[in-house]
């Protein structure tokens, strides 16, 4: 199968308590399900070590991020910037986060989460990998922040966008990513990212579970959990909402994440 029409799950957290110990079963569904290449997210200096280790074991499979997720940005300091430097320095580690701000329940103070925001964003400037966002319920400083960063040379992807569609306007004006995840085929939960995916330039769109999350409510058979299995659930959707072939959806998405995080998919 030409490479173009593997899929890639941008958003993975093998760390999470309902993906523990399951990593090489996922990976082998994954693979079964035409599912190309994972990115495993790391969201604080401990899990950016594990996903690292993981992506080692899974070699030009699995790759992996390293950031501090705005709940956890309380705990912000200069060692885990050192940390993540260090890990960002692997080939196998392809972008900075997940980082940005989360208003929504405030699990660390909003002048906390900005201040480990400010320091990841820079840090993507100067190492030049890209970066994996997170934005809930903050829209107005957290495109503040990123409108600076790319002005100084900074691009990346804003993951597991559940936004308007007027955000994703800006998001995409500003040169930033979409990624979509099961959402869009929530029919109650889902309809603001419904409406904003009929009119994402589909160059600018990447796939994702966000597993274990967010499982796609139009998968006929789902386990307890979410998993990359599950991502031509969430293309299908996609493309059934722009009234397109799902082949177009998966190549495209798949340029679009070989493209930003510079990796290849396998094509066994």
């Amino acid at each position: 199968m030409n490479l173009t029409a593997k899929l890639v799950d941008i958003g993975v957290n093998f760390r999470s308590k309902q993906l523990t110990g399951l990593a090489t079963e996922i990976i082998e569904r994954a693979k079964d399900a035409n599912v190309g290449a994972i990115l495993a997210t790391g969201t604080s200096l401990e899990s950016s070590r594990s996903e690292l280790a993981l992506a080692h074991q899974h070699p030009g499979y699995l790759f992996s991020t390293a950031g501090v997720h705005p709940h956890l940005a309380d705990g912000w300091n200069v060692a885990i910037r050192e940390g993540l430097l260090t890990i960002l320095a692997d080939p196998a580690c392809v972008a900075v986060g997940e980082t940005g701000l989360d208003y929504n329940r405030n699990f660390s103070t909003p002048a906390n989460q900005r201040r480990a925001f400010a320091a990841q964003l820079e840090m993507a400037v100067v190492i030049g990998k890209p970066l994996f966002l997170h934005c809930r319920d903050a829209f107005d400083d957290f495109q503040a922040m990123v409108r600076d960063a790319v002005a100084a040379g900074a691009h990346g992807v804003v993951h597991c966008f559940t936004g308007s569609q007027d955000e994703a306007v800006v998001f995409v004006e500003l040169g930033l990513d979409i990624g979509v995840t099961g959402c869009v085929a929530n029919l109650s939960r889902g309809q603001a990212l419904r409406e904003a995916v009929k009119s994402i330039p589909l160059e600018r769109m990447h796939l994702e579970t966000d597993a274990p999350y967010l499982g796609p409510k139009n998968a006929k058979r789902r386990r307890p959990y979410n998993e990359p299995a599950n991502l031509v659930w969430v293309a299908r959707a996609v493309a059934e909402l722009r009234g397109i072939d799902e082949l177009v959806v998966v190549q495209a998405c798949t340029r679009n994440s070989v493209r930003l995080f510079g990796f290849s998919t396998q094509a066994g």
